[in-house]
């Protein structure tokens, strides 16, 4: 699970990346959008020749956990990576739509993830309090926290963390073993990307700083179109959330 109760932390940029890496390196791995509305992977990504979100996985479930399900069924509600070699999940992109994804619904989806995927990278909301976010960090091995260079991202980070770790012994052993990863706002913020991974770093597992980089910053991403620092700080980064699993 990827996390940040403050918005703009870079929680899908980092969802994607580590997908990326993931998915270049083999294997089958699926970077899902567990917002509780509308989330914006979708916006940072490739999308398919159709429209499909979690809902209509949800409608299909039925199917796709049976065992007359094809293992191909999956693509007409998965969004192909075609570079990059992962698939993404989107969460519910009707403005007008009244629907939030429950916990029940959380289990469902991640049945049908974990039968076609291998890894499963959980993009995720800012309302922790959702029904939905806490779901997800009970299907959660590896806790990845995101924060950025601007300082209301960085304590919505600590905040996390300390949350996770005062509810109960499994979540504050998340909390203990999480990978933190900062990326830097802006150019110029070297020290303060590190001065804040230095704060992190005795409370988690280990900490990661990402570069500024302007194919980051808007539109979809492509792995490919990150400077070299870059794919190798994010390289760094998957090897520790890999520790994790």
């Amino acid at each position: 699970a990827v996390v940040n109760q403050k918005g703009g932390a870079a929680k899908t940029p980092t969802t994607i990346c580590l997908a990326a890496v993931f998915g270049r390196a083999g294997g089958s791995v699926l970077a899902w959008d567990n917002n509780e509305t509308t989330g914006s992977l979708p916006w940072r990504v490739e999308r398919g020749d159709h429209a499909s979100s979690a809902l209509q996985v949800l409608e299909r479930s039925s199917h796709l956990l049976s065992d007359t399900a094809r293992a191909a069924d999956i693509n007409a509600f998965v969004h192909r990576q075609t570079a990059d070699k992962y698939d993404a999940l989107f969460s519910d992109q009707d403005i007008d739509g009244e629907h939030e994804i429950t916990a029940d619904e959380v289990d469902v989806l991640h049945a049908v993830a974990s039968k076609y995927f291998n890894v499963i990278l959980m993009d995720s909301g800012n309302n922790h309090r959702a029904a939905n976010w806490r779901q997800m960090i009970r299907h959660t091995d590896q806790l990845v926290v995101t924060a950025t260079t601007v300082e209301d991202r960085v304590e919505g980070a600590r905040l996390t963390l300390q949350g996770l770790a005062g509810r109960d012994e499994r979540t504050a052993q998340l909390a203990a073993d999480a990978v933190v990863i900062v990326s830097q706002e802006q150019p110029g913020h070297e020290k303060l990307a590190q001065l804040h991974a230095e704060k992190f770093a005795p409370y988690v597992r280990e900490v990661h700083v990402i570069p500024f980089d302007p194919a980051l910053k808007d539109g979809v991403i492509h792995f490919g179109a990150l400077r070299p620092a870059t794919q190798r700080a994010w390289l760094a980064a998957a090897a520790s959330v890999a520790k994790g699993l």
